[in-house]
């Protein structure tokens, strides 16, 4: 039942050589597919970069275009011409006034709310749905909390791929009709997202679909390495002193980790050491947070989230062992925060920054103030705050939380004692 597209681009020309299982080390070939056969442990691309020199790299990237495809030397995928146009190199805006109020003198927020459907989801996609048309399908899927459902569906009608997006039914209105809008048909499941993620994983068996956080997922995965690359570039090729990450599955946190790595390994920074890493998550789904707190090694799975901050609702995280790890080995740390917590550092960002985001990113804010309020972000460490999804398609966290203003009749003197009143 293989969906399938004639391609003039079947040949792997990237620096992507193999996948490799991330437990046993075994090697494979580039296909489709995410699992190792021998242990069952998650794959991913392994590349050879020994051919690139840092000066020539360096050089290619800035005159590259505008865009993630500046790091198609880094990348496991070609660009192909039918690509949403504006995904990456977003803002990497000096928080001034949010930084005086946290006590940090060199706070950076890297605004991916603004790519085209509005979240960082639209850079894994680009990598996925490229490698996807390369390998020849025609029909593209994934298993989403909302955001990457946007994003694909988006990503599909610009490349002319038949989409499918499972989401679970509770997830917020506006993300649903996000999808909608573009065309791609909506699987509405009645459960949790590992509900819905165990369903598309069998529908991806059966169909022979691209489900791009599935059986593309060592791809897909990859396309997050390019926030750390765009921040490393947007600093003058340093990097950051302590950057802080919301953690759902925990690929976009362990991905920027390995793109900070690559960045020293070839050498197109000074820096030799890793920042430190830390992670957020909500009280009302924090497997990874708990297994950091409590000093295991193991994630004890969320049953039912209960947090506001649906786009992070990943209750058995894919990638939640190698999130502890790296907060390990960088001196980060992995925090949690409550919804109250969460809506109000929301407010704070917008009302210091001028940015709008959606509950996942007053996450990863209120984490960042809980650990400036620690002392665990020195006031002088040079910080980057990741904000990763918009927040005019979560809408309705928000209703009854902000006051509406109440008309007044067109008067000077009416506005004169309404003026005063406030």
């Amino acid at each position: 039942m293989t969906q399938l597209l004639e391609s003039t681009n079947q040949t792997n020309q990237t620096a992507a050589v193999a996948l490799k299982c991330k437990e046993c080390g075994e090697r494979f070939p580039v296909a489709a597919t995410h699992v190792c056969d021998s242990c069952f442990g998650p794959l991913e691309v392994e590349y050879d970069f020994s051919h690139l020199n840092a000066d020539t790299l360096k050089a290619q990237i800035e005159a590259g275009p505008v865009n993630l495809w500046r790091y198609a030397p880094l990348l496991p995928a070609k660009p192909y011409a039918r690509s949403l146009e504006g995904v990456g190199f977003t803002p990497l805006q000096r928080a001034y006034n949010l930084g005086e109020q946290l006590g940090l003198n060199e706070l950076y927020v890297k605004n991916d709310a603004v790519n085209p459907t509005h979240s960082f989801k639209d850079r894994v996609v680009a990598i996925a749905v490229a490698k996807a048309i390369e390998f020849g399908f025609d029909t593209i899927a994934c298993a989403s909390t909302g955001n990457l459902a946007g994003a694909v569906a988006a990503a599909g009608a610009r490349a002319g791929l038949k989409t499918y997006v499972f989401v679970p039914s509770n997830i917020e209105p506006g993300k649903i009709l996000a999808a909608s809008i573009y065309g791609a048909t909506i699987v509405s499941i009645d459960g949790t997202y590992d509900d819905v993620n165990r369903l598309a994983s069998q529908v991806a068996d059966e169909y022979g679909w691209a489900f791009v956080n599935i059986n593309m997922r060592p791809f897909y995965s990859e396309g997050s390495r390019t926030l750390a690359y765009e921040t490393a570039e947007q600093l003058g090729w340093r990097l950051p002193d302590h950057v802080v990450i919301p953690i759902a599955s925990g690929s976009l946190y362990t991905k920027v980790t390995k793109g900070f790595e690559e960045l020293i390994q070839l050498k197109l920074v000074k820096d030799q050491a890793l920042p430190a890493i830390s992670g957020a998550q909500a009280y009302g789904c924090n497997p990874v947070a708990a297994a950091f707190a409590g000093g295991l090694t193991e994630i004890q799975p969320v049953k039912q989230p209960t947090t506001i901050a649906h786009s992070l609702a990943i209750g058995s995280p894919a990638d939640g062992y190698y999130s502890l790890k790296v907060a390990q080995r960088t001196g980060g740390t992995i925090e949690q925060v409550t919804d109250e917590e969460i809506l109000d550092s929301v407010k704070l960002l917008a009302q210091t920054e001028g940015i709008f985001t959606e509950p996942a990113g007053g996450v990863t804010l209120a984490t960042l103030r809980k650990l400036a309020k620690l002392g665990k972000i020195g006031r002088d460490e040079l910080t980057v705050v990741y904000i990763t999804g918009n927040g005019l398609k979560t809408q309705s966290a928000f209703d009854g939380l902000i006051p509406l203003p109440q008309p007044i009749a067109p008067k000077l003197s009416v506005f004169e004692k309404w003026l005063d009143q406030i």
